[in-house]
This record gives C-alpha cells, sequence and structure tokens, in this order.
C-alpha cells in the first residue's frame, strides 16, 4: 500500500514548498539548466541549490552534467507513489460522502408525513 512507501514523505515534502512546486511547473515543459531554473527566483544560488537537492532526493528530478552546466529533468514516475496514495483518499472520502448523503436522505424521509 502506499501509504507506507517512504517515498511518499520525501515526495510530499518536496511538494510542500511553493519555489520548488515552480521548479516542477517549469521543468514540465522540458529539460532546463540550474541557471534557467534559478532565473526567475530572488534568492542566492546555494539556496536553490538546496530547493533542487530535496527534488532530487524524493526522486522528482534528475540531474546531469553536460559540460559546464547542469541539466535537470522531470522524473514523472516518482509522482506515482502521491498519485496512487490521492487515489486511495479520493475513494475512501467519496465513500463516506456517499453513505452520510445516504443517511440524510433517511432521515429526511423519515420526517416528512
Amino acid at each position: 500500500m502506499a501509504k507506507y512507501d517512504p517515498s511518499l514523505d520525501a515526495c510530499f515534502t518536496a511538494l510542500g514548498d511553493p519555489t520548488r512546486r515552480g521548479i516542477l511547473e517549469r521543468l514540465a515543459r522540458g529539460p532546463a539548466t540550474v541557471s534557467e531554473l534559478a532565473a526567475p527566483h530572488d534568492m542566492a544560488l546555494p539556496s536553490f541549490m538546496g530547493h533542487l537537492r530535496k527534488l532530487e532526493a524524493a526522486g522528482l528530478i534528475a540531474t546531469q552534467k553536460e559540460g559546464r552546466s547542469r541539466i535537470c529533468r522531470l522524473s514523472p514516475e516518482a509522482f506515482a507513489p502521491v498519485h496512487s496514495w490521492l487515489s486511495e483518499q479520493r475513494a475512501l472520502w467519496e465513500g463516506r460522502l456517499d453513505r452520510f448523503d445516504a443517511y440524510v436522505t433517511t432521515l429526511t424521509t423519515d420526517e416528512t408525513p
């Protein structure tokens, strides 16, 4: 079951920061250099590299040295545990809400003369 997958914690930790989510949104359009990714963010490069390390540790991105540049790429397969867990939660809560709706419906029909 995905909720016991240790990579799930790392994914949610990585996704919990708006800077990292912005990086992932950019990488969804294609690979980019660290400089390209850092340009829209107002922070020092060492701080920005910390964000990249968190994303890489979670397996959400992969980096590769090409010449003098470091290229970052999205690793979409790493989102599978998150997607699986969220799907399970959605099914669980939809079932609970359906049962609650049915219960409320029976209460209101029992009360009407």
